[in-house]
């Protein structure tokens, strides 16, 4: 996360509404550790990876709702 600071002080700086997915478990092999983070912006910019692939798109899907309600959402398995 720490590689993603700098963006994400200068996104919450400049007010702009973003979302932030954290992987919390893994089960067997996964492609990210647990503690890897993706940054979402409102105008649909990315910061870090989560895993890659189909999951990716999945928590980035999640992340584009989850901005456009101006809510929060439950932590997911994807």
């Amino acid at each position: 996360m720490r590689h993603l600071l700098d963006n994400l002080e200068r996104w919450y700086t400049d007010g702009r509404t973003f979302a932030l997915a954290t992987v919390i478990s893994t089960l067997r092999s996964a492609p990210r550790e647990v503690g890897a983070v993706m940054a979402i912006g409102a105008g649909g910019e990315v910061l870090g990876s989560v895993s890659g692939g189909c999951v990716e798109g999945s928590v980035y899907e999640v992340a584009r709702k989850v901005i456009a309600s101006g809510g929060r959402s439950r932590p997911h398995s994807a």
